[in-house]
């Protein structure tokens, strides 16, 4: 009885040592000045993956994903202060580099609705802001309902606990977007 009862507890003794030895050695580690590095890492908001997510899941190419998101900020960064924009911008690291990728729309004629909105768009800054967002999807070859899409992806990809405030400002930008 004896022995079942020393083996018992060696048993018992080595696998709860083994158990917290990774921890027990991460704090030798720490003590004596060596670096430990964490395996799994929150994963870090940029515009790459969110032009990775738009094109993945709205199956836009390149081109596209970089025009729209382009369009959309630039739209954001007429609707918001710029401290807000300047906010937002700073917590999705890269995206400013992206605004100089308007799609160039002098070419698009403006007939039909869009001719109509261009005309009131003198009268409304509103309008205006809508509508160049409209033509600048069109000068990419997407319809206007890909905005809304747009839209939805890019607050999904923002829907992680760091990007939390991100996606609230992005939402507070877009929140007179009225298509």
């Amino acid at each position: 009885m004896k022995k079942i009862t020393l083996i018992c507890f060696t048993l018992g003794l080595s696998l709860s040592a083994n158990v917290h030895a990774e921890g027990w050695l991460d704090s030798i580690k720490s003590a004596l000045g060596f670096e430990t590095t964490s395996t799994e890492q929150a994963p870090q908001l940029s515009a790459e993956g969110l032009l990775s997510s738009l094109t993945s899941n709205l199956g836009v190419n390149s081109e596209q994903a970089e025009g729209g998101l382009a369009s959309l900020f630039n739209y954001a960064k007429n609707n918001v202060s710029s401290d807000t924009f300047s906010s937002l911008t700073s917590q999705i690291p890269g995206i400013d580099g992206y605004l100089s990728k308007l799609p160039d729309t002098s070419n698009l004629k403006q007939d039909g609705i869009s001719g109509l909105l261009e005309q009131a768009a003198q009268y409304s800054d509103s309008l205006k802001s809508i509508n160049e967002l409209k033509s600048q999807f069109e000068a990419l070859g997407l319809d206007t309902d890909m905005i809304l899409k747009y839209v939805s992806q890019m607050q999904a990809y923002l829907d992680t606990e760091e990007g939390q405030n991100a996606k609230q400002l992005l939402t507070q930008s877009f929140s007179s977007l009225s298509l």
